[in-house]
């Protein structure tokens, strides 16, 4: 792909972002299910487990800013291509790796290709729409169908990850037959390898974008922490992007609460360990489902409630209202109580996919080019940050209602912050990298574009 090659219209742009995202995250669901089996049953304990798990979660978090502004110095394609490359190597070493140490660095590995796609894939759409459209362009109907396309493919990889190594079992010993290299639970992580380079080629080949300076190494390493610094500037310039990095973070913190809790309900719930187990595997399939459902409503519930900060503020409500459900939920195994569970459970997936294409249309009308994918990494640091300090509170927490009543408390006052309009703004100015936030910049309505 050449530099000169005309940008996409905007309905081409729609269907590869669509395209980049299920190729992205496809992979990621495939490991849902057999990731922990597979890992315990190279011979770790738990403990060893939750450690390996801890070294994804920190070097995503240590380099989700950086990462972002790399994408806006270096360009988004390079960026997305890297990210593929990564998660290719990681998937294949947890594939194969049989001592801690290789399962450790796949483990880092994920964490850094996670860091790396948090906003690239996003920002590139976004460039190329506006770029026909002007920054007034509508940007809302290609985030949700990227949005629910992601949940799609996460729910598809679930149901294909944890249904094949089953149907391998009643074939040839895989194990005997590769010295215990590659087990029946290692095939939907290598099988997401083989993804990825699909992944990488389409990055490279399908996804043009406008021509950017060249970049020396020395430009890159001066360009990024500028980069940062503007991005973590962000929510104290602009009372919108504020909003949308504390709902970010409250998303984050109900998550938490969610995939913590939601295990050792669904085992209550059955009265074994085993099949809660398959109970939580299809509450998570479930869940993407719902989440995708709430993406694709995304513009219908803004239309219908008047404009997207309403719809926020409706469908993070949504989500609270789940959240109090399922902590107001007995916990014995009758019909009832089964009912009001998954309710509250599918009302949280729903409400949160509903919630983010809204809110990230908020901020890419409020950020420039010159900070849009470190913006979007600022709001996955947020949630990401606050979803491990939430878990460490349900952890301390006592067993019963409290944890879930608190989730749903942050995600009430996270919907509460959307009740009060932010008017009318005019775009920045795409252009310049100083303008990259205008916060407060009123027109009249038939001039500006309205904050959606």
């Amino acid at each position: 792909m050449t530099a000169t090659r005309p940008l996409l219209d905007p309905a081409a742009a729609r269907r590869r972002y669509v395209r980049v995202c299920v190729l992205f995250w496809l992979p990621l669901g495939l490991t849902i299910a057999p990731l922990v089996l597979l890992l315990t049953q190279r011979g770790l304990g738990l403990a060893a487990v939750a450690g390996l798990t801890a070294v994804h979660s920190l070097t995503a978090a240590a380099l989700e800013l950086p990462t972002g502004g790399l994408s806006d110095v270096l360009g988004r394609r390079a960026v997305l291509a890297a990210a593929g490359l990564l998660n290719l190597a990681a998937l294949t070493l947890l594939a194969l790796g049989t001592t801690p140490w290789p399962l450790a660095l796949g483990m880092a590995l994920m964490g850094a290709g996670r860091a790396l796609s948090s906003g690239p894939a996003e920002a590139w759409y976004v460039d190329t729409v506006q770029v026909h459209g002007g920054p007034g362009a509508d940007l809302r109907t290609g985030l949700a169908r990227g949005s629910s396309a992601t949940s799609a493919a996460l729910a598809a990889g679930t149901l294909l990850g944890g249904a094949l190594p089953w149907l391998l079992r009643l074939g040839p010993d895989l194990g005997a037959a590769t010295s215990g290299r590659v087990l029946p639970l290692s095939v939907p992580l290598l099988l997401g390898a083989a993804v990825y380079v699909a992944f990488v080629l389409h990055a490279l080949t399908a996804l043009p974008e406008p021509p950017r300076p060249p970049a020396t190494l020395r430009g890159v390493l001066r360009g990024v922490p500028g980069t940062v610094l503007d991005g973590l500037r962000l929510g104290g310039r602009d009372a919108v992007v504020r909003r949308v990095l504390l709902s970010a973070a409250a998303a984050g913190g109900a998550l938490a609460a969610l995939e913590l809790l939601t295990p050792g309900r669904a085992a209550a719930l059955t009265g074994a360990s085993e099949s809660g187990a398959v109970l939580f595997a299809g509450l998570a399939c479930a869940g993407f489902v719902c989440a995708g459902l709430g993406s694709h409503l995304a513009p219908l519930t803004a239309r219908v409630a008047g404009s997207g900060e309403r719809a926020v503020l409706l469908a993070l409500g949504a989500g609270a209202c789940g959240l109090l459900l399922l902590g107001a939920a007995p916990t014995a195994t009758g019909r009832f109580s089964v009912l009001l569970a998954a309710t509250g459970y599918g009302l949280v997936y729903l409400g949160l996919g509903a919630a983010g294409p809204n809110q990230n249309d908020a901020l890419h009308h409020r950020v420039s080019g010159a900070v849009r994918a470190t913006a979007l990494s600022v709001q996955s640091l947020a949630l990401q940050l606050a979803g491990a300090l939430a878990g460490l509170a349900v952890g301390l927490l006592p067993p019963g209602r409290l944890p879930w009543l608190l989730g749903g408390a942050a995600l009430l006052s996270a919907a509460l912050l959307w009740c009060r309009r932010a008017g009318h703004l005019a775009p920045p100015d795409v252009s310049s990298p100083a303008e990259a936030v205008r916060p407060g910049v009123r027109t009249d309505a038939g001039e500006g574009q309205r904050l959606l």
